[in-house]
Formats: structure tokens, C-alpha cells, sequence
């Protein structure tokens, strides 16, 4: 398809009035003629308003527009070409964008857990919140009674639809969490974790949650991490025998699922993830990590092997296939923030790139025609790209000179773990500052974990209904969108 559409540009931009371009002396510039032939892309562009099979939220957690913009140039100087008029292949796959105001019902700056809520449900709630509205009260949970939202991949089971949800992340961290479960409090993410008034008012953890899940016959898919919330602490990790679970109620909650799924595999390595066939299982459950997986810039040191984001997506939308009235899945790209927290642009960027990778995968396996694809963050970074870097300048490297005398990184952070308390700024003069362990500047010193920003985040997407994304939109509408697109309401009532 990718490759009929830029026939199709080809000649739409021949088409173009000679007139018009010999009427300017820079007609035959470079830049000028990549211009036209961009504007060639936007004209061909027709939407489309089929209903859609399939649904994909590409949601990357933490992916700023200075995130986009520095993967975008690393990608291009890893394969020796000029990074800055590189693409990433999402921003060439996805052609109708939007911008995504992110802000909560309580807050400026958003957290991952009502902002997924408001993708997957259509509202804004309350940081610190997941599957519920603005009436919750914060890690009390006699407030969740009433304050529960249905979301899209409840509705989708409804309507007889397969749903799956992969992340890099732990599976009850809070973008994938905000898919099926409903807490006061984010951080539930095992029985441990709950209070005590939590526990005196019946409330579930959020992995007990995913077991439990009531919607339709519960996801096909679930790739992630976050095992140790799913196995006892009696159990040994079976990567690691010197750590257990986390669980204090004896659920082994993976037991549970097995027990209940024969139609379906466990798998928590790499040699498990390979043997999945989706000719012969019509679900999988994969937990590759005792909590979140490895960055991408690490998979190939972890013990017991972990699949790609792009390896899990395209396994996932092969299981999810089988079913023939489409499909809804979630993939996140879950460590770009945690990245970030870290001070450590080069992960960020690095897994942004995967992202990318995973987004060229999924093109190929579905018809795009059916398919809804949406690409987008929960929340902004403090970030940036600054100072004046000759073009071809290594983007993790020195933009110049300081007043101060020393150099400075064209990448840094508003605040962070690259700020000390009470220190002189460091000397990067002798550091190897594109060292993939290498903490970027930061100007207000937060030792433990550098900050989500509150500016909007981009919103691409292809597909049945994606021209609905453009403008200035707040963050719920992408459900909305969604929702319209797959026409839920009408297929569940028939």
C-alpha cells in the first residue's frame, strides 16, 4: 500500500502547474521541490469514513514533541544518513495529526493514569486515579462506588470483538491498567499495596482486576511485565530463584488464569514468546519481567530473553485476528517516560525507535483500509532540545559554550537527576556525553526523578475516521473518535 501511495503522489505533484513554478527563482531548490512534493501528500490525502474492524492505540508513554524530534535525528545518524530531514516511520504512516491537551480534572500536569482513563473512557479524572471519573476521591475507595467508567475494550468484548493490551511496562502499571481496571489508587497494583480502607470496603488490586475482569471472555492478549504481581510470595521468579512474588493473599493469580483459559498459553521468556502459535491457541498470557521489561537498548542482556515491542504487537494482532468481527489493542511503549524520570535521553529515544519499529510491523500485518491506527502519549517530559547545534551535530552531543565556560548538551532536562544540590555545574569537556548511560543536564536538581510537563503531545493516525484528528483536541476525544469509528453501540445492539 505504502508503496502505490507514493506512486500516487508521484504523479499528482508532476501534475502540478509548470506556471507556478517558474514564476519563482528558487524553483529548482532542493527544499523548494521536497516542499511541493509534501504538499502532493497532503492533497492525495482522502479520508476515510468506513467503519472500522480493527482499532490500534499506539500509546507511548512520556512521548514529548522534543521526544519525536531527537529520535528522529538519532534514527538518521545510526543509519549514517542526515537525521534532521529523517522520519521516524510513524510520522509517514499515520498522515492525519492532532494536538492532545492533556491536562486533568485536578491538574496542569498529568500523570499516566487518568490520562490513559481519558483515552480508553472518554473523560478526565483525577491523577493518581485509573478507571474512574472526576467524582473519585484519591486512594479512598468507598469513593469508587458509583464513580466506575465502562471502557472501550469493555465495550468492544460486548460487541464481540477481541481486545488485547501489550506494554513494556508492568501490565498493572497505569496506561495498560487503565484498559480494565477501576482504583482510587494507582499504585494498587497487588494486594499488598492496597490500604486498609481499601481493604475494609472490598476493594480489588489491580492484577486480581485483570483475572477477574468480567468483560465479554476477557482479553486474547496480555504481553508485558509486572509477573511478580501476578504469583505469590511463596513463589520463586522463574528468571530469578532468589526473588518471589509479591502477593500475601496465596493467589497465584497466573494458576488462576491457566486454569481458566484451556484455550490458551503462559509464557514469561523469549523461547516461550517463539513457540506461540497462533494456528493452535486463541490466546496468550506473557509476563516477561518480575516487573517492567528491559529497555530496548538492554533486551539482549536480560536472562531470559524478552520479545521486541514490534515481536509482541505483531504476535498479538495474529492472535487477535481470529477473530472475525476485528479487534481493539493497546500497545505501549512504557519506558520512554521511565527514561526520561531517569535524567537518560538516550533510552528515551532509543525506545521511541522501537516504537516506530512496532508501528511499520503492524502496518504490514493488518489491511490499513479497516484499520484505525492512533499514535499518541499520555503526557508531555521536561525536555528539550537547545542551543545552536551546526545541522549533522551528534544530538547527543555538545550545542557550545556556556557563560560559565563549559559545554553544554544540546539535550537536557528542566529538572532531574542531572542537577546536583548545592554543586557547581559539571565540566562536560572530557565526557563522553553520547554514552548510553549518560545523564543529560538539568537545571533544578530533583535527585530521584525528573518531572512529566504540561504542553500538548502529538495525535497521528491512519484509517477509518483518523481525519477526525486535527485541530487542538482535549485528551478524551480520542476515545470518542475511536468509539465513532468502531460503531460499538450499533454492533453490540445487533
Amino acid at each position: 500500500m505504502k508503496k502505490a501511495f507514493v506512486s500516487s503522489v508521484s504523479l499528482l505533484a508532476l501534475s502540478l502547474p509548470v506556471h507556478a513554478q517558474d514564476a519563482v527563482q528558487q524553483a529548482d531548490d532542493s527544499y523548494f521541490l521536497e516542499a511541493q512534493e509534501q504538499l502532493a501528500r497532503q492533497i492525495a490525502l482522502e479520508p476515510n469514513t468506513g467503519q472500522a474492524k480493527n482499532v490500534i492505540y499506539f500509546v507511548v508513554d512520556g512521548l514529548s514533541i522534543p521526544t519525536i524530534t531527537a529520535a528522529r535525528i538519532l534514527e538518521g545518524q545510526m543509519r549514517d544518513v542526515d537525521g534532521e530531514s529523517n522520519r521516524l516511520s510513524f510520522e509517514d504512516l499515520l498522515p492525519w495529526s492532532a494536538l492532545s491537551r492533556t491536562y486533568t480534572h485536578d491538574a496542569q500536569v498529568a500523570d499516566s493514569a487518568p490520562t490513559a482513563t481519558a483515552m480508553f473512557s472518554g473523560v478526565k479524572s483525577v491523577n493518581g486515579t485509573i478507571g474512574v471519573t472526576q467524582g473519585i476521591e484519591l486512594d479512598v475507595c468507598a469513593s469508587q462506588e458509583g464513580n466506575e467508567v465502562t471502557t472501550i475494550f469493555e465495550q468492544a468484548e460486548a460487541a464481540g470483538l477481541a481486545t488485547g493490551i501489550v506494554s513494556t511496562a508492568r501490565i498493572t502499571h497505569a496506561t495498560p491498567a487503565a484498559t480494565f481496571a477501576k482504583v482510587a489508587g494507582r499504585d494498587w497494583e497487588n494486594d499488598t499495596n492496597l490500604t486498609d480502607e481499601a481493604r475494609e470496603n472490598g476493594c480489588k488490586d489491580i492484577a486480581a482486576q485483570l483475572i477477574d475482569w468480567p468483560a465479554g471472555d476477557g482479553f486474547e492478549v496480555v504481553f508485558g511485565g509486572g509477573r511478580g504481581n501476578f504469583m505469590t510470595a511463596e513463589q520463586a521468579d522463574p528468571e530469578d530463584e532468589t526473588q518471589t512474588g509479591s502477593r500475601a493473599d496465596g493467589r497465584d493469580l497466573v494458576g488462576e488464569w491457566q486454569a481458566k483459559h484451556d484455550d490458551g498459553i503462559y509464557v514469561w521468556d523469549q523461547e516461550g514468546f517463539d513457540a506461540i502459535d497462533p494456528a493452535n491457541v486463541s490466546r496468550a498470557f506473557g509476563l516477561f519481567n518480575r516487573s517492567h521489561m528491559q529497555y530496548e537498548a538492554d533486551r539482549e542482556t536480560d536472562a531470559g530473553g524478552e520479545p521486541s515491542i514490534a515481536e509482541m504487537t505483531v504476535k498479538a494482532i495474529e492472535l487477535l485476528q481470529k477473530n472475525e468481527n476485528g479487534f481493539v489493542l493497546m500497545v505501549e511503549g512504557g519506558r520512554v517516560d521511565h527514561a526520561h524520570h531517569a535524567g537518560n535521553a538516550y533510552r528515551a529515544l532509543t525506545d521511541t525507535i522501537a516504537v516506530a519499529e512496532a508501528v511499520t510491523a503492524a502496518m504490514e500485518a493488518v489491511d490499513p483500509q479497516e484499520t484505525l491506527i492512533v499514535l499518541t502519549a499520555d503526557h508531555s517530559h521536561v525536555f528539550s532540545i537547545a542551543g545552536y547545534p551546526e545541522r549533522g551535530n551528534d544530538i547527543l552531543g555538545i550545542a557550545g559554550a556556556a557563560d560559565d565556560g563549559k559545554p553544554y548538551t544540546t539535550l537536557g532536562y528542566m529538572n532531574g537527576p542531572g542537577a546536583r544540590l548545592d554543586e557547581p555545574r559539571a565540566d562536560l569537556t572530557d565526557v563522553d556525553t553520547t554514552d548510553p548511560d549518560f545523564l543529560q543536564q538539568a537545571l533544578v536538581p530533583l535527585g530521584e526523578s525528573e518531572t512529566h510537563a504540561g504542553d500538548d503531545v502529538a495525535i497521528l493516525a491512519q484509517g477509518p475516521w483518523a481525519h477526525l484528528f486535527t485541530g487542538i483536541l482535549d485528551q478524551q476525544v480520542i476515545y470518542h473518535v475511536v468509539n465513532h469509528a468502531l460503531q460499538l453501540d450499533q454492533r453490540a445492539a445487533n
